[in-house]
């Protein structure tokens, strides 16, 4: 328990899942949460003595089944293992956190939904206008902008973040101004500074300024972007090549719809749990990645006319071109969810089925390229030379991995 106790110090509001030989135990208060939410059995550790200790526990190969439960509950788990083999060492095995899942990070399948973003919010609370940043560590999307306080709240209805992280002073004044409906947690004064924000995410981006993004402008939106890669950092997520730009939001770019319109026009929520909303009515695509952009235009809708009519004009090629549609369709049936297997790459999560999914997907663009190419249509030939044919990595992964032989764990 001593072990346990030290570890358990430097993660006070994480649920801490202690590796115990083929089990993860809990102690404490913990135990008495993890019964409750995940319905197992509540024990005790020293029955009848002093140091009587709550205990509940599972079998260390069911992790993937209880920690979506935990997470969903608005849990942080922090995940404690066995950092050495028990039959090599005649002391206590050596332990550590190898990593801590929050709702707003976590790449667990069973955790997120395939057609909807995982977002990780920031904000930070400037002189003159509030910073805030959206990061998806799932599919690498990052955004960053900044307003008074009635923009930022449209801002966080729209984008739905699963997690925000505070300001510690600012508490009380996000719950006035956002309300209390939110996963927050709240970080110390000293990492919402603009010198630690900039040397973040330039040295994160390996770049020297941020005016490549175009994001060099909003001082309040880097300090929280700031923040997200910190919070990244000590929730031990450090493998983050995938997260390899940021865009800024425009304001001005979109119709912002307050909470009141959004929930009484039941966009994609609804208080009533058999309600229909219109993303229900309205979403027939095929594919997770398609699934989530159409959810993010409901959400933002455009005020530019020509980028309006190059949709239209997009739609309408479809609708007018059989060829093209059917060939486009059937591919994009063949593609996974490339942004979560790629960041599943980045960070080290990815097991040999997926990334046979991976080539399989990356093989399914190459039709894609071609027809889209040949198009008539403009904005299509354009999205065309954009796709990238990855031939190197698909053989490289063709020449690795024999799709034939039964995959072993």
């Amino acid at each position: 328990m001593k072990q346990y106790n030290a570890i358990k110090v430097k993660y006070p509001d994480a649920m801490l899942l202690f590796r115990v030989g083929d089990f993860y135990e809990t102690f404490g208060e913990d135990a008495v949460k993890a019964a409750q939410v995940l319905g197992i059995v509540l024990t005790k550790r020293g029955a009848g003595s002093e140091s009587e200790t709550a205990l509940a526990g599972f079998p260390h190969h069911s992790l993937n089944t209880y920690l979506p439960k935990l997470v969903k509950a608005g849990m942080r788990v922090a995940i404690c293992d066995q950092l050495e083999d028990p039959k090599m060492t005649k002391t206590i095995v050596k332990r550590g956190v190898t990593e801590l899942v929050t709702p707003g990070v976590t790449l667990n399948d069973e955790v997120l939904q395939s057609k909807s973003n995982n977002f990780l919010a920031a904000l930070h609370f400037g002189k003159r206008a509030i910073g805030i940043s959206f990061l998806d560590v799932s599919t690498g999307e990052f955004f960053v902008a900044e307003g008074n306080d009635e923009y930022i709240d449209k801002l966080l209805q729209n984008f739905s973040p699963s997690e925000v992280l505070v300001q510690k002073q600012y508490k009380a004044k996000f719950k006035e101004l956002f309300g209390e409906n939110y996963h927050s947690f709240y970080l110390d004064d000293w990492v919402f500074q603009a010198e630690y924000a900039d040397e973040s995410l330039n040295n994160h981006f390996k770049i020297k300024s941020l005016k490549g993004f175009g994001i060099d402008d909003l001082q309040n939106g880097i300090i929280s972007a700031g923040a997200v890669l910190f919070y990244l950092s000590e929730t031990q997520h450090k493998k983050l090549d995938h997260i390899s730009s940021i865009q800024r939001v425009e304001e001005e770019h979109h119709v912002w719809m307050d909470r009141f319109t959004i929930r009484n026009l039941e966009l994609y929520f609804s208080n009533q749990p058999e309600a229909v909303t219109l993303l229900d009515v309205i979403d027939r695509t095929i594919s997770p990645m398609g699934g989530r952009l159409l959810k993010r235009w409901l959400a933002l809708p455009l005020k530019n006319l020509v980028q309006i009519q190059q949709r239209h004009e997009i739609v309408k090629y479809l609708i007018d071109t059989d060829t093209f549609y059917n060939t486009i369709t059937y591919q994009i049936k063949q593609i996974s969810d490339i942004e979560r297997l790629i960041s599943k790459v980045a960070t080290g999560k990815i097991n040999p089925r997926e990334v046979v999914l991976l080539k399989d997907s990356l093989n399914a663009i190459l039709p894609i390229k071609e027809v889209a190419e040949k198009s008539t249509n403009l904005a299509i030939q354009s999205v065309g030379k954009q796709l990238y044919s990855c031939k190197e990595l698909i053989d490289k992964i063709s020449n690795t991995i024999n799709d034939d032989a039964p995959v072993k764990y």
